[in-house]
């Protein structure tokens, strides 16, 4: 396996290959998904690597002091053997991240092998592909929390440690000196126990970011801002508690807290910073100065950390492994948001060069991950590799079939007669000139006898393949879940059937290519996917209306897309896909269509704690798409809201209900109210009809069809990077 590991007397850094622990009684086997650099104390660390020898000891005069001892106990050759000897070897880096438990050790039984954990420790969280954890240093991770947020498990629980020493009590002021990602938590942490945080700190980026997530004021402390708002904040009487979580040999900070602290107020060190305390300025405050040491109690004794004896309850309320925990389940609960502290995944492989850019400031951070290699697998490329690839659309095959004779019908085989099949597709087919319902497959007989019988098709089956070698059937529609639909539009493809299937086309870029290898094994692409928005009547008026573009436009579609009800087969999600996976090709589609082409990048981002999106697409000629999708709204709202703006001109979209288009002489018109909401479904069955009939083109571009799925795809390699990912086709 490969571990990230420095030379502490050369300062080099490497990606080692080592042997895999061995899983030991008491713990686990973690195989790593993301790790998190500390982007303090690791940069420290590897900093101090590439000093010379006077550099190094200037920088820790507790290990000079050590020396010296040593000198006056072994002498001097002895001692210079032994320091040069643990100077001149790799040591591991590295302490905070999530992984998948791989074997479990004798004694374990609060995990089991495939469990989702986050992990700690600067010798059991290395950045390394597997490490052992002992039992006090792991904890399961919520199913609501995403592993690339669970990885912030340790440096959250040294926040929360520093913020329970601080003892904050509701109503207070508190002042956080530093804003890197420590001091970035600690403020989300004072913020949701309802103490208003003022942040200090001389990067106006940080400054900012902590304020978005909930500080009332924060600037440079070299400025008049921050006194000015702890003055208001306090009525002059200062802060009940200050946060040191900066580092660095100034100062400045425990004299900015001495300044701007209430008499007997507290204050806390958290991070590495100069502790040269103003004696007066101390006393006659009697501020109650207070260490927090790292991750809370059991840290640095191993009889809790590596023997796993914990400490009672009823004594020791917040242990390392309870502060873990603890982190992990406000996170989960959308408490703390760690996203927008995340500015760079890298992949694991890139570990040293992602080291050596924050080393030398090319890249500038609050939060770095590492993802591994079947992590990346699973999610796609990260941020330092942002390319998705689009399937090529095969040529040589066949875009007309043969004119049908005339007055013979269409005839149609659906499998899957579920609710949306019953209830928007089958009432449009059955009443249809010209259509035939030849046979309906379904897993029950049950359920294909009552689609038999409520829409007339002339048989029904349990039996696919029987379906799919009836020579006499012209078109299948494919309705069933989501995990389904590629591998049955590859089969009804490969029989030279005509395909209907209702989105997605595919849930992964495998699937996607499956269907795409069948086309061009077969010659057949006569393909649909159920993106009915584009056939709405008012949209395609209102688009009529709004008339062609020459400039760059901007798209934004709301949509409201609520709860589900408990125990809908949509939260399946380790077999049905994200939600977003499922039907966000309606949306990706729509804007393309209204756009007049297909998207050329894709980003996203998600609030922690529900399964809100924000998906902003790019597309060739400078155009941009922002699709929010949020199930947090008010039920009473409308579902889908969509704006387009170009050329001095707006064209609105009220759910399906009302358009209207104002140009620039700022007149609008306003399609009448239809008796009800027509998303598209007649329309877009019409045109499959016609095109299976006439054996003319399909009404939407397979190309369109597979650049609308790739993009859909790509919304969670662009969650998971935190950065933009490229649509690119594969060559």
């Amino acid at each position: 396996m490969k571990q990230v590991v420095q030379n502490y007397k050369s300062g080099e850094l490497a990606l080692l290959d080592v042997p895999v622990p061995g899983c030991k009684p008491g713990g686990v086997l973690v195989r790593t998904a993301y790790s998190l650099i500390s982007t303090g104390t690791e940069l420290m660390k590897v900093s101090e690597a590439g000093m010379s020898m006077l550099g190094k000891a200037r920088s820790r005069p507790d290990q000079v002091a050590k020396v010296v001892q040593s000198v006056a106990t072994n002498g001097v050759p002895a001692t210079y053997r032994k320091v040069m000897g643990k100077l001149d070897s790799y040591t591991p880096l590295g302490y905070s991240l999530c992984g998948v438990v791989e074997q479990v050790g004798d004694g374990i039984d609060d995990v089991k092998a495939g469990d989702l954990v986050a992990c700690a420790g600067n010798e059991h969280a290395l950045h390394a592909e597997l490490n052992w954890v002992p039992k006090n240093l792991y904890t399961p991770v919520p199913d609501s929390l995403a592993p690339r947020h669970a990885a912030f498990g340790t440096v959250g629980s040294i926040a929360l440690q520093g913020v329970r020493q601080g003892e904050s009590r509701l109503g207070e002021v508190a002042l956080v000196v530093g804003l890197g990602l420590i001091g970035q938590l600690v403020a989300q942490l004072l913020t949701a126990s309802g103490v208003r945080v003022v942040g200090a700190d001389p990067d106006p980026a940080r400054c900012e970011l902590a304020e978005r997530l909930g500080a009332v004021a924060c600037g440079d402390p070299a400025s008049p801002a921050v006194e000015s708002a702890v003055a208001e904040l306090t009525d002059g009487h200062g802060v009940d508690q200050v946060y040191l979580a900066a580092g660095g040999g100034s100062n400045q900070p425990v004299e900015l807290a001495a300044r701007l602290c209430r008499d007997r107020g507290r204050v806390v060190d958290i991070g590495k910073c100069r502790l040269d305390l103003p004696w007066n300025a101390y006393y006659e405050k009697e501020l109650d100065v207070r260490f927090s040491r790292s991750y809370g109690p059991g840290r640095y004794d191993p009889e809790y950390e590596i023997e796993g004896r914990d400490y009672p309850i009823g004594y020791v309320r917040w242990t390392e492994r309870r502060n873990l925990a603890c982190f992990l389940d406000l996170v989960a609960r959308g408490r703390v948001d760690v996203e927008p502290l995340i500015t760079r995944t890298a992949d694991f492989d890139d570990a040293v060069e992602t080291y050596q850019r924050l080393k030398d400031g090319e890249l500038k951070a609050v939060a770095v991950l590492f993802r591994y290699p079947e992590q990346v697998a699973e999610d796609g490329p990260s941020a330092d590799a942002p390319v998705v690839s689009v399937p090529v659309v095969p040529g040589g095959a066949r875009s007309s079939a043969p004119v049908r004779a005339a007055k013979t019908p269409v005839r149609l085989a659906f499998v899957g007669a579920g609710n949306y099949a019953t209830s928007m597709l089958l009432p449009h087919l059955a009443r249809r000139d010209g259509v035939e319902l030849s046979t309906v497959v379904t897993t029950t007989a049950l359920s294909a006898a009552n689609a038999q019988r409520k829409f007339g098709f002339r048989e029904a089956t349990t039996d696919l393949d029987a379906v799919l070698g009836d020579a006499s059937v012209d078109a299948v529609f494919v309705v069933t879940r989501h995990s389904s639909h590629a591998e049955l539009t590859r089969k009804a493809l490969l029989a030279g059937k005509a395909v209907f299937v209702e989105k997605p086309l595919a849930l992964t870029s495998q699937e996607l290519t499956g269907v795409l290898d069948a086309v061009e094994e077969s010659g057949n692409d006569r393909l649909q996917v159920g993106f009915n928005r584009r056939f709405a009547p008012l949209l395609q008026e209102a688009g009529k209306r709004f008339g062609a573009r020459t400039g760059p436009a901007s798209l934004r579609y709301l949509v409201n897309a609520g709860r589900l009800d408990h125990g809908s087969w949509y939260l399946q999600q380790g077999t049905e896909g994200s939600r977003f996976a499922g039907e966000g090709g309606h949306f990706v589609d729509t804007a393309s269509w209204l756009l007049g082409a297909d998207p050329v990048s894709v980003y996203a981002l998600a609030p922690s704690g529900n399964e809100d999106l924000q998906v902003v697409l790019g597309y060739p000629d400078g155009s941009t798409a922002t699709i929010s999708y949020v199930t947090t709204g008010a039920a009473g709202f409308p579902k889908e809201t969509l704006d387009l703006v170009a050329d001095g001109k707006v064209l609105q979209l009220d759910d399906f209900v009302r358009s209207s288009v104002y140009d620039g002489r700022k007149r609008w018109v306003s399609s009448r109210l239809p008796k009800a909401r027509d998303k598209g479904q007649a329309g877009e069955l019409a045109a499959f009809v016609r095109a299976v009939r006439s054996g003319g083109p399909m009404p939407v571009p397979l190309r369109s069809l597979v650049a609308t799925t790739a993009a859909t795809l790509a919304v969670r390699a662009a969650l998971a990077g935190g950065a933009p990912v490229t649509l690119a086709e594969a060559r």
